[in-house]
């Protein structure tokens, strides 16, 4: 599988983007997905998660209330849509997916693809 991430860019705070992942392989539709970011001399975390059916999402607490996270099996793409922006949301984005687990996951060592990243950066 190949993650290819796209939709980051630079906006204001307040602002909005969403990211997209586009997977190859024809078993994407059974895979939990998710999004990870990392800024700047911090670690990895988790932003949010998405079931194989879209049923069930998880979101870090950092985010909740500002970012959904969708997936369109037939395309197969997940999407991240952000909105309310803060400078603190600068990070490089990665696309994530489990080939084990069918559910929203938050744990880093549950996915075993990972996208190349975009980055994203959030003016003041």
């Amino acid at each position: 599988v190949q993650l290819q991430a796209s939709g980051g860019g630079l906006v204001q705070a307040g602002g909005s983007l969403r990211l997209s992942c586009v997977a190859s392989g024809r078993t994407f539709s059974s895979y939990g997905m998710g999004w990870f970011r990392q800024a700047p001399g911090k670690e990895r975390e988790f932003v949010a998660a998405i079931s194989w059916n879209g049923i069930s999402t998880d979101y870090s607490d950092s985010v909740k209330g500002r970012v959904t996270i969708s997936r369109d099996n037939a395309q197969n793409t997940v999407y991240l849509q952000m909105n309310s922006l803060k400078p603190e949301d600068t990070a490089v984005y990665y696309c994530v997916a489990s080939s084990w687990s069918t559910q929203a996951t938050r744990g880093p060592y549950e996915y075993d693809y990972w996208g190349q990243g975009t980055l994203v950066t959030v003016s003041s």
